[in-house]
């Protein structure tokens, strides 16, 4: 985290309001790891490259680590954390356990978060979907596997 003056900041994250203090210069990444210990969301590249830090903010996706916290007070941001419960997946969740789409899980959080946006933009085939989840990388390869999921979802 940066150091400097702090001001006042409030998010409602996962439906729940949460107000803190943080420096102007500090990512909505940071802020949801370090300050608010929503460790879901992942730190990967740091540069906006690998989606692992994509997150909702106000249903849209963006990529956590490029986003200043400061730009988003006020606003409403959804974290893997928001999404279903152990006891209660996720319909996107549990398709990517059905279909193995991930294997060692450090991009699944962001993977998806990407895919529920890409979801509500109603993908058309399987092109649509490969393209919408071009900004999530997976070193592992699980890409066929993490298509398939998204497009059972949507009903492809």
């Amino acid at each position: 985290m940066s150091s400097g003056s702090s001001i006042r900041m409030s998010l409602k994250i996962n439906d729940r309001d949460h107000e803190f203090s943080a420096a102007a210069c500090d990512t909505l990444l940071d802020v949801l790891r370090d300050k608010l210990g929503m460790t879901g969301t992942k730190k990967g590249c740091d540069m906006g490259a690998c989606g692992a830090c994509t997150v909702l903010a106000e249903g849209r996706r963006i990529k956590s680590c490029l986003a200043l916290a400061a730009s988003y007070d006020g606003r409403s941001i959804t974290t893997i954390e928001g999404v279903g419960a152990a006891d209660k997946l996720h319909q996107l969740q549990a398709a990517f356990i059905r279909h193995d789409a991930l294997q060692c899980g450090y991009c699944t959080p962001g993977q998806i978060m990407s895919g529920l946006a890409l979801l509500e933009e109603n993908p058309a085939d399987l092109q649509t979907i490969r393209e919408g989840m071009s900004g999530n990388l997976c070193r592992c390869g699980a890409y066929p596997n993490i298509v398939a999921a998204i497009a059972e979802v949507a009903g492809l």
